[in-house]
């Protein structure tokens, strides 16, 4: 059973780190662990981190070399609608720290562009799970989305696709691990990842790349002292997901200590069709990282950001 030593604080209110004119003056209420003040002083100076990666993309059976971006951003969220808080109805929002997890790559003459969010509650007492995931793909044959809200016991799935074999889905998972939340559970409480035998729900970026059924898989789980070479960043950790029946294996490289930046993963499984499917390995290395409030640099005279960035 998980346990987090986190405590509830009465802090004088700080300007919620949003995405648009109202929210950048709108004010947040904050949960970090008592004793942890750099927690706070990090994740709510008003600015989202944001990190860029060199990706090399597993599809159709080849490496499809392009940008991944990370933006980890803290924000209120409703937990009733389970939406970003935009009223004054705080009694119903709990604080939480969203990913958005973007990859632009393409394939051959066309390209590929994916996002997936990730909204977990830094109250992991009384929030144990990710409360939402959303994934969206669009490609020149067409797009796709995904989302998953916990409601209850169970994960409600509403799915959108322009394969026939896919088409409108609206399903049910029992509520256990989803492979999204480890993404941001590595950033504020990597000690409480779970390790062993454990049910887990795969990726959904992956999901909607290899055409598989959304499920509850059985996985492998560990965390271990990173040895390898080619990423950045000191004291190196990695935390394996391992599915048998998926013949996958997803490695994400962090820093042990915080803030507990991911340096880069791997994702390796198979690739093509047929005869011709081989086992390839999706990698992203972290190359530059910088603090910004994004949200408010939206003019031709902020484009110089992108540069810092790397893009």
């Amino acid at each position: 059973m998980r346990k987090i030593d986190f405590l509830f604080v009465s802090i004088l209110a700080i300007a919620l780190v949003g995405c648009n004119a109202y929210s950048a003056n709108n004010e947040s209420t904050e949960i970090a662990p008592a004793d942890n003040k750099t927690f706070s002083a990090y994740w709510y100076q008003g600015k989202a981190e944001l990190s860029r990666y060199e990706l090399e993309q597993v599809r159709y059976g080849e490496i499809h070399n392009g940008n991944a971006v990370m933006v980890f951003v803290t924000e209120d969220f409703r937990t009733d609608l389970q939406v970003k808080l935009e009223s004054g109805a705080r009694d119903k929002a709990t604080p939480i720290l969203k990913l958005n997890l973007l990859k632009k790559f393409p394939t051959g003459i066309y390209d590929y562009s994916m996002m997936t969010s990730v909204f977990q509650p830094l109250d992991q007492e009384a929030y144990p799970h990710a409360l939402k995931v959303s994934t969206s793909s669009q490609e020149w044959c067409g797009q796709t989305f995904t989302q998953l809200n916990l409601r209850d016991d169970n994960y409600v799935l509403s799915g959108y696709s322009y394969f026939e074999s896919e088409g409108d889905q609206d399903i049910q998972l029992s509520a256990t691990w989803l492979e999204d939340e480890f993404w941001t559970m590595i950033r504020t409480a990597p000690e409480n990842l779970p390790e062993g035998e454990l049910k887990v729900i795969p990726g959904t970026q992956f999901s909607r790349l290899k055409h598989v059924p959304f499920r509850v898989e059985t996985a492998q789980c560990s965390v271990s002292d990173f040895k390898d070479s080619g990423y950045p960043g000191e004291k190196l950790k990695v935390f394996k997901v391992n599915y048998p029946t998926l013949k996958r294996e997803l490695s994400i490289v962090f820093e042990s200590e915080f803030p507990h930046r991911i340096a880069g993963w791997e994702d390796r499984h198979s690739s093509g069709w047929g005869a011709g499917a081989k086992m390839l390995t999706t990698k992203a290395v972290r190359t530059h990282e910088i603090m910004e409030p994004y949200w408010s640099q939206n003019s031709n005279s902020d484009s110089g950001k992108r540069k810092e960035l790397g893009l």
